[in-house]
């Protein structure tokens, strides 16, 4: 399946080609398209869809017989239709013709996707097919394909035609087909000269133009016409002499792709048109295009061996094409599936909390993109707080296009076949991941001019936010957080209650607390004339900063047989027979969906789909969340940590991708023997489909970013901190040996290497001042064009 920089597929497996169409998936940041077969239009067996990031469309939808408002990243007009047939025959394709070969290469280094197969038809005919795909690096408004058609044994004409088609809908998601997916109307087409067709269209309510322009060429055709326009495709027809041994026929299409929301345009389609007017045939835009792709690996360097570094060059390689640099210039947050599919809508949710701190130490510049669309959704944030009568900002648990809530009202469960409540806007602690990876952003990066401005703004409000939600509880003595959803998910409200909501989920708790201590010590911070502008401009009245402080001290949290609750009354609920369900279901990551479908409910019982209270080991190094529990007036040792730890891996069904990366990382601390089967559930998630299906419908970003972050700072224990690089190395035996190059601060290109127990350093030369490194109880200063090796301690 893989080799070095190059994922394989042989053979034709029909019922694993939507896993292989999004693992295939290329893209640049500003557009993907997915690894769909050019010759076979959207079925169950295929999906070729195309996104552009932060396209997006609202459609309403009846449901269980009630009107329901979603909003879609949308799928574009597909640009990949290519296909070929002997002349007067049926269209070649792997599901109409027997496959004598057939593979697929996902070229990593590259950026390209090569298809090659030997198809025959029924009347003992074959073509041999190939393919390569790209979607530009350098230039993210181009792609390109060229197909090479070769005869075998037998001689005639084949049929060509090659186009664009804009009769498309979001149907890639099964569950959400009863739902409307036609979001593009207003079709227009035509051509361009001889060879170029065109065909623009825009979404139905939030009026996004879109263009695309295909210039399409062949070699060695002996009949050509230029491109045909239709209602809502345009497609040009080829005829070309074939010979059993004879040279090849070869097609070339380059395409370009622009919407209204591009900077420095006048049109669209005349962008698209001039565009592609003006671009290098396919081998000319392949140089530029691995160039591009070879200046960013170097950038973003990790060196894994064997196996287990090809998994994660691929989770790498996805990452970087739905964020690369061409994402700097948008205005888009973290989609929680990439570019990849219709999964979740292609909405925002937390995951740029696993995504923003392996970037930061890499392309700073699109973390701080990533956050300033938190900011410019800061004022909807807001006017959701205010909504509920509360002082600062209320991020949403979904967001699109304009920091709205988009969380659904209702979700189906497949199994039961019911549309049921979806509570899971309840989830305020995304709040505390904005404001976390502000902080986080800006230790890495130095950037106290974002720090003390759009980050301050950020930070500070869902400070206030958390301080008017908490509640003084006389009896308890403490703040109470009420009506909550944790990250657990499965925990929406308590049984038989009247109100959906957890109180005193401990996650939000701490992390609220947390916020609120950064908060203060912000503000201690910022110049003077800066801080009282900010407080101004916000209106923080004079008292505020004094309950910051008291509820940053008092916040409750809960604790049952000696460990700590995962909300208020966790240890009350029943406990699940997990032995039973596993005997009797197998797969029982979707418990949720089970017991729903047996007419029961998940919350009933001492039951988690993912890391809850554990992902505070995720967040925060033991002495840290030490001090945060202390600073709450409550006692953290290593001994209650242990024993917390245990009682959540007995009672986790890990329906996310998330849960085994998080467990994994935590457990590299506490219970090494146990981490590596979590760390390799989470490098096999989407490659391997574990979770039963889902990965067709577009990856998982958060976890792809997070394996790659568990190499960089779980088992180095990396902190990048203002006054030096912090490191407590944790390896695994399983991975022992990496190399990593970051950019700290000013200094671009500082290798970390783990390898025979030793721990090496080198900063690259420059005219800056050496790089504070401290492992253990010492600190070093490596100056530029120097290293350093540290052993580890002996187990």
């Amino acid at each position: 399946m893989h080799d070095g920089w190059a994922w394989r597929y042989a053979g034709y497996d029909p019922g694993r080609e939507q896993l292989r169409e999004a693992l295939c998936t290329l893209g640049n940041g500003y557009t993907a398209t997915r690894g769909a077969a050019p010759e076979s239009p959207a079925g169950p067996l295929h999906y070729p869809g195309t996104y552009a990031a932060g396209c997006y469309n609202r459609l309403t939808s009846t449901v269980a017989g009630r009107e329901v408002d979603n909003e879609d990243m949308v799928n574009l007009p597909n640009w990949l239709p290519l296909r070929v047939r002997p002349a007067g025959g049926d269209w070649f394709g792997p599901d109409a013709c027997e496959v004598l070969d057939y593979e697929r290469v996902l070229d990593l280094r590259r950026g390209t996707l090569l298809r090659r197969m030997r198809l025959r038809d029924g009347e003992g005919r074959i073509l041999a097919l190939a393919e390569t795909r790209l979607v530009h690096m350098d230039d993210p408004h181009l792609a390109a394909q060229r197909l090479t058609v070769s005869a075998v044994g037998w001689n005639g004409e084949v049929e060509i035609e090659a186009g664009l088609d804009g009769d498309v809908a979001n149907s890639g998601v099964e569950r959400y087909r009863d739902l409307d997916g036609r979001h593009l109307t207003g079709h227009r087409t035509g051509a361009h000269g001889r060879d170029t067709g065109w065909l623009r269209c825009r979404t139905s309510r939030s009026g996004i133009e879109v263009a695309l322009a295909a210039r399409i060429r062949v070699s060695g055709a002996g009949s050509t016409a230029p491109p045909e326009p239709g209602e809502r495709a345009v497609a040009r027809r080829f005829t070309a002499p074939v010979a059993g041994g004879g040279p090849a026929v070869v097609v070339e299409k380059v395409v370009a792709l622009h919407t209204s929301r591009d900077a420095a345009i006048q049109d669209p389609l005349h962008a698209a048109l001039e565009r592609v007017e003006h671009a290098p045939d396919v081998a000319g835009l392949l140089d530029s295009h691995a160039a591009a792709w070879e200046r960013l690996w170097e950038r973003v360097g990790v060196q894994v061996p064997d196996a287990i570094g090809t998994v994660l060059r691929l989770h790498l390689f996805h990452v970087l094409q739905t964020l690369s640099p061409h994402t700097a210039d948008l205005d888009v947050g973290v989609p929680a599936r990439g570019l990849h599919g219709e999964a979740y809508r292609g909405h925002v949710f937390w995951d740029e909390l696993f995504v923003l701190p392996f970037l930061n130490l890499h392309l700073p510049e699109v973390s701080r993109a990533l956050l300033t669309y938190r900011h410019r959704r800061l004022g909807a944030a807001c006017r959701a707080a205010a909504a509920e009568g509360l002082r600062g900002a209320m991020y949403p648990w979904q967001s699109g296009s304009d920091g709205h809530e988009e969380t659904q009202g209702l979700h189906l469960n497949p199994r039961s076949g019911r549309w049921l409540p979806d509570r899971t806007h309840l989830q305020h602690h995304v709040g505390s991941a904005v404001a976390y990876n502000v902080w986080q952003y800006c230790l890495a990066s130095g950037d106290t001019a974002f720090l003390h401005t759009e980050g301050a703004e950020m930070l500070l409000q869902v400070a206030r936010f958390w301080a008017d939600r908490a509640r003084w509880d006389q009896d308890a003595g403490r703040y109470r957080i009420l009506g909550v959803v944790g990250p657990d998910e499965y925990h929406t409200a308590y049984p038989g209650a009247g109100r959906p909501g957890l109180d005193d989920n401990a996650y939000t708790n701490v992390t609220a607390a947390w916020v609120l201590a950064r908060a203060l010590e912000l503000l201690e911070a910022m110049p003077a004339p800066r801080r009282a502008e900010l407080v101004a401009r916000l209106g923080i009245a004079a008292d505020e900063p004094a309950r910051w402080e008291d509820v940053s001290r008092r916040l409750r949290v809960a604790f049952h047989a000696g460990v700590i609750s995962q909300f208020d009354g966790y240890g009350e609920l029943a406990e699940l027979d997990w032995d039973g369900y596993r005997g009797a279901y197998g797969d029982i990551r979707r418990l949720d969906r089970i017991l729903e479908a047996e007419d029961d409910s998940v919350n009933r019982y001492q039951a988690s789909k993912q890391a809850d209270v554990l992902m505070l080991g995720y967040l925060f190094p033991p002495a840290e969340l030490a001090a945060l529990f202390e600073r709450l007036g409550y006692r953290l040792d290593d001994e209650l940590w242990h024993r917390t730890v245990t009682h959540y891996l007995a009672r986790t069904s890990h329906g996310s991708t998330l849960s085994g990366l998080v467990h994994g990382w935590v457990l590299a601390r506490s219970r090494r023997a146990d981490a590596w089967a979590h760390v390799r559930e989470a490098l096999l998630g989407d490659v391997a489909d574990l979770q039963g299906g889902t990965t067709g419908e577009g990856i998982h970003l958060g976890a792809m970013a997070g394996t790659l972050d568990l190499v960089q700072r779980g088992l180095t224990g990396l902190r990048p901190e203002s006054d030096c690089l912090r490191l407590d190395p944790v390896p695994l035996p399983q991975l022992s040996r990496f190399r990593l190059t970051l950019r700290y601060r000013a200094h671009w290109g500082v290798g970390l290497a783990l390898h025979a127990g030793h721990l090496h350093i080198g900063v690259p030369e420059s005219d800056q001042d050496p790089v504070a490194v401290s492992v253990g109880p010492r600190t070093y200063r490596v100056a530029p064009g120097t290293e350093l090796t540290v052993p580890l301690p002996r187990e």
